[in-house]
């Protein structure tokens, strides 16, 4: 099937849902489901973001902006996700704790409005990944339409340039706890700590930039096309510089450069 018959299926499901709440991060995958929700249900849509130390605030900062040129409700959520020890021990199944904790106060919301459904932005690529969020989404009656109308993530980004949608070519956004191997506690220091050495990756204007957090070493991925510009001499000391001064002692590049998930190479079969 292809995109645009993909798209009309994906309108034609929406169209009978009357209202929704959308889980809403400000990605490329949401970003494109929220833009199709407000076409064919305008006002009927609600935008829902979760505040969280697990995402940076420029984050949450451009999902409102982007929920506001679409013209739907945006609303706020607060998650403590920290609080729960079995989201902080960072076990395999960590982001079931957190999908848990966002879609129970996603329902709330959703029945105090008297809505019936509840959608995220899973796709078709995400089947092939461990996605241990996914059960949480399936025990509290989630609806994952991209995914249910057979939408890759190469098809949401072609859509999306044609919707004009400044999301198209946005880079692949993970929550922050995703930068740290399972089984090291996940802290709020540990977080800043990784968010202030992203943000200097972007001040450098590189357009991806992971720093893994391997207690007190940083293991910093890029796309193969920027790994000549951080090993720029001048480039480079400006990064083991500032990583020190954050806190880590040994500063790495990743010579296999970025990709999704990496951190989850180490779980071997349980990806299957």
């Amino acid at each position: 099937m292809e995109a645009y018959e993909k798209l009309d299926a994906l309108k034609r499901w929406l169209a009978g849902m009357e209202r929704v709440v959308v889980a809403f991060s400000g990605g490329v995958d949401s970003t494109f489901l929220l833009k199709v929700c407000a076409s064919v249900l305008g006002r009927n849509t609600l935008a829902v973001n979760a505040l969280s130390e697990t995402y940076p605030e420029h984050e949450q900062k451009a999902a409102r902006d982007l929920a506001e040129m679409l013209g739907v409700e945006f609303i706020t959520v607060n998650t403590k996700e920290l609080t729960n020890p079995a989201f902080a021990v960072n076990s395999p199944d960590r982001c079931y704790h957190c999908k848990h904790e966002l879609f129970s106060k996603l329902k709330a919301i959703a029945a105090g409005r008297g809505i019936n459904y509840i959608l995220d932005g899973s796709t078709e690529d995400d089947l092939s990944d461990y996605r241990p969020g996914k059960k949480a989404g399936q025990e509290l009656g989630v609806h994952s339409p991209l995914q249910e109308a057979h939408l890759t993530k190469e098809e949401i980004r072609l859509l999306s340039r044609e919707m004009g949608l400044p999301t198209w070519d946005k880079p692949s956004y993970a929550c922050l706890s995703s930068r740290f191997p399972y089984g090291d506690e996940i802290t709020v220091e540990k977080l800043r700590r990784v968010d202030r050495a992203e943000a200097l990756l972007r001040e450098l204007g590189l357009r991806i930039g992971r720093v893994r957090h391997h207690g007190t070493i940083a293991r910093i991925e890029v796309s193969p096309a920027d790994l000549e510009r951080i090993l720029d001499d001048e480039v480079r000391k400006r990064v083991i510089a500032a990583f020190k001064e954050i806190g880590f002692k040994y500063v790495t590049m990743d010579l296999e450069g970025y990709r999704t998930g990496s951190m989850n190479e180490v779980l071997g079969s349980i990806r299957q």
